[in-house]
């Protein structure tokens, strides 16, 4: 493998991994207060098309779309989106007693069909499958810090070339780790979570706890849907289960992590790695393995592959379970 390949294959594994640690992180926070939000993939699924849809609109109202306005704007749309599914889970499985995952998978079915009726119409408004593009506000997402990639050679065009949401991750996942082992309210959190009845007794707001945790939790995980749209496939939709497959990877990676944000940076990146291995691995290798295990199509070697995060994760539960 060349220098330029291993850049390029580090490169996506990072984009790919903030996606998904937006999910774990936001999961992670709703997990510590109690809740098993399977609603996840959906709940990334509102953020995405939310975002999309207000730079759409934005775009589509002003002759010059100023950047900075369309991501602030589509900022708002995807939290409040996302923010909305949380409260609705929390609702029903806090308020209404109902139960988590039959919850959880409604919403994920639930925001899934949403994203795709809207990304659709949009699509037809834009004139046609494919032609939807919000350029001027996924480039303020997608905008690098000028010279820096190219005055730090591979360090820089590995770590310093992503847009402001890569590294965003990376402080909410520390900001969300302090908060919840060093703070007096992340620790009432915490405790809800482990034993509502207890923390009831000292006099925590459990309802509450719990509604905050949803709702804040959901809102981080849309992100992940908004950094998708806007910064992965650069401002566009596709009518495809992509957001949904990273929303389950984001759930998974909450149990790799052992719930710990800080955690997922690296085990983000580590699933991003794993996921696009089948690229990058020399095709030597596949081969050898394809030979092995009397395979006659590198194809299958290549679903083998993709397949790698889910293993990575069944191998760490099954060691921290000893």
């Amino acid at each position: 493998m060349s220098l330029s390949q291993l850049i390029s294959w580090c490169v996506a594994a990072i984009t790919f991994g903030t996606v998904i640690m937006y999910g774990c992180i936001g999961e992670t926070v709703n997990q510590k207060a109690g809740g098993l939000n399977l609603g996840v993939p959906g709940i990334m699924q509102l953020g995405g098309i939310s975002a999309l849809a207000a730079a759409f609109i934005y775009e589509k109202s002003v002759g010059t779309p100023v950047p900075v306005v369309g991501m602030i704007i589509t900022l708002l749309a995807s939290m409040l989106a996302a923010g909305l599914g949380g409260l609705l889970y929390a609702f029903l499985t806090v308020t209404l007693k109902v139960n988590q995952n039959v919850t959880g998978l409604t919403l994920t079915i639930f925001g899934t069909g949403v994203a795709n009726f809207f990304g659709g119409s949009m699509m037809k408004l834009s004139g046609g499958v494919g032609t939807i593009s919000v350029s001027a506000t996924s480039s303020a997402f997608r905008a690098k810090i000028p010279f820096v990639s190219t005055h730090f050679g591979t360090f820089g065009s590995i770590f310093l070339s992503h847009g402001w949401m890569v590294y965003t991750a990376i402080i909410i996942a520390l900001i969300a780790q302090y908060f919840l082992s060093r703070t007096r309210t992340g620790l009432n959190l915490r405790a809800v979570g482990e034993n509502p009845a207890t923390a009831d007794a000292a006099g925590i707001n459990v309802t509450k706890y719990k509604y905050l945790a949803s709702v804040i939790g959901a809102a981080i995980c849309g992100l992940g849907g908004l950094f998708y749209v806007m910064d992965y496939i650069q401002g566009t939709w596709a009518n495809d289960s992509a957001i949904e497959a990273l929303g389950w990877l984001a759930v998974a990676l909450v149990i790799f992590t052992s719930w710990k944000p800080k955690n997922s940076i690296w085990g983000a990146y580590l699933f991003g790695l794993c996921y696009w291995a089948y690229i990058y691995i020399p095709a030597g290798i596949s081969k050898f393995f394809a030979a092995k295990l009397k395979l006659t199509n590198l194809t299958y070697m290549q679903n083998l592959y993709k397949m790698l995060p889910y293993l990575v994760t069944i191998v760490v539960l099954c060691v921290v379970s000893r």
